[in-house]
């Protein structure tokens, strides 16, 4: 694996990791809305897209560890694939190997 494919996996992660806390705190307030805005979790460190996603859509992306949130067209390609395309989104799969390991390492829970 590549430096660059290990970046991609760390960006990611953090990302993860800030939209899961997001969640976390919407839950926390109780708020009515059913959705929430998140940060593109594409491997870009300086991205900062908004995506619009249902709450319960982001838990069940997130289930599998190594699905992550991106804006169409932000996935990386060397290091992921895209599994699902949404209206305004894609959800994108760690490809096996050391990104598959670091998405599931860098998990909020793991």
């Amino acid at each position: 694996m590549s430096e660059r494919e290990r970046r991609i996996g760390e960006n990611e992660a953090l990302f993860r990791s800030v939209n899961d806390k997001v969640r976390t705190l919407n839950a926390t307030l109780s708020t009515v809305d059913d959705s929430m805005a998140i940060v593109c979790e594409c491997a870009d460190d300086r991205c900062l897209e908004r995506i619009d996603i249902g709450l319960e859509t982001y838990a069940v992306v997130h289930d599998d560890p190594t699905q992550f949130v991106v804006k169409p067209g932000h996935e990386a390609v060397e290091a992921e694939h895209v599994v699902a395309k949404r209206d305004g989104y894609w959800v994108v799969r760690k490809n096996p190997g050391l990104p598959a390991e670091i998405a599931r390492a860098t998990a909020p829970g793991a």
